[in-house]
């Protein structure tokens, strides 16, 4: 006997509007979490038609859980630099960063600890972010290395500049850091 699913057919401008306004974000920011544009999301809540598709199983979701859009959304920058630790197009860990102060505060968003930037470590320090860095690069006793560093235009080993110019990126994984100041 085939599975039957108790997700509705379609819904409508009133759902849509009211999630929305429930999770407490404008149509743009709406449309960025569900993965549309801010005209679909005007669109949507300014028609009189009924809307299928995808959109109809997350706003049962969402009006079941209206709590999971907070676990998606990334707080604000606490430090001058944020590092974002992807695995392929998946957000793993955000790495906020005081260079002078020697601080590091992160947030993990998976469970799964072989994706996480610091594995179990859930308060790493500098020297941690340090060596996490330095995880991400060739390594300082690579031959040749004056000739990479060179090919970089950088003038010394410096694990954050190299993963300014490489994205942290390692020949046989799949993931990169996004950089952002």
């Amino acid at each position: 006997m085939a599975k039957e699913f108790i997700t509705p057919a379609y819904t409508d401008s009133d759902e849509i509007r009211s999630i929305r306004n429930s999770l407490k974000m404008t149509q743009k920011e709406f449309a960025a979490f569900i993965g549309v544009s801010k005209p679909t999301v005007e669109r949507w809540e300014s028609g009189d038609d009924h809307i299928t598709g995808p959109i109809v199983l997350l706003t049962e979701i969402l009006k079941r859980n209206p709590e999971i859009g907070e676990d998606y959304v990334i707080p604000p920058c606490e430090y001058p630099i944020r590092l974002k630790y992807f695995h392929r197009n998946t957000l793993c860990t955000v790495i906020d960063v005081d260079e002078a102060r020697r601080r590091v505060k992160i947030r993990n968003y998976t469970d799964d600890l072989i994706f996480r930037a610091f594995g179990r470590n859930e308060k790493p320090d500098f020297s941690d972010y340090e060596d996490f860095l330095e995880s991400r690069c060739f390594p300082r006793s690579r031959d040749k290395m004056k000739l990479m560093l060179k090919q970089f235009d950088i003038p010394f080993y410096d694990p954050f500049l190299i993963i300014e110019k490489t994205e942290g990126r390692l020949e046989g994984d799949d993931f990169h850091i996004v950089i952002e100041r």
